[in-house]
């Protein structure tokens, strides 16, 4: 599964969510839901602009990490 980490690099850049929300021009609910790791998918330009915003490459926003399914697929 992918984690998003936005809240990691916006506690390192010290921004909150007011201010993320306003810069990128879109809802606070909006960006809450991608801090929360809600998020069913993210739009290339909003990762571009948050990327540009937090000074930080995409992959210190978004990891991959193996849920267990995958795991016990592996296994045999």
């Amino acid at each position: 599964m992918i984690v998003i980490n936005l809240d990691v690099m916006m506690a390192k850049r010290k921004m909150s969510l007011t201010e993320l929300s306003e810069k990128l021009e879109i809802t606070m609910a909006n960006v809450s839901i991608l801090k929360t790791g809600k998020a069913k998918a993210v739009k290339l330009d909003t990762l571009n602009k948050i990327c540009r915003i937090l000074d930080c490459q995409p992959g210190d926003i978004l990891e991959y990490v193996p849920d267990s399914a995958e795991e016990a697929q592996k296994q045999p």
